[in-house]
């Protein structure tokens, strides 16, 4: 999977926006304001992080030693760093589609209800 497919997948999600919050190498999407996955646009091999429930993080990280590995610049509990070309792009799906559900369920009644109403 390439960064342009990854971006495609992440904002063809629902409450999604994407921008440059700390540097214009950096790609932050956000869920309804509350970031779920950065991508470094200039480092090779390209890697996203992405958020991570703290035990399959590191279930993740043993099962795809050096391909996913603890969030670089990241909370290293929360965060992996997942390289893009040597992963099965339906896995890649699935740590997106996770990281965002993750975001999601900590939202306020109040978000949650914005969220929903977006259809």
């Amino acid at each position: 999977m390439n960064i342009e497919e990854f971006r495609e997948y992440c904002i063809s999600k629902k409450g999604i926006t994407e921008e440059f919050p700390f540097d214009e190498k950096t790609l932050v999407f956000k869920v309804m304001g509350k970031m779920f996955a950065l991508v470094a646009l200039e480092r090779l091999p390209s890697q996203v992080n992405l958020k991570c429930d703290p035990e399959r993080a590191i279930a993740l990280r043993e099962e795809y030693d050096g391909d996913v590995i603890p969030g670089y610049h990241m909370s290293k509990v929360h965060w992996n760093t997942v390289l893009l070309g040597n992963l099965p792009p339906k896995l890649i799906l699935d740590l997106v589609d996770h990281s965002h559900d993750l975001v999601v369920s900590k939202f306020t009644k109040k978000l949650k209800a914005e969220f929903d109403a977006l259809g």
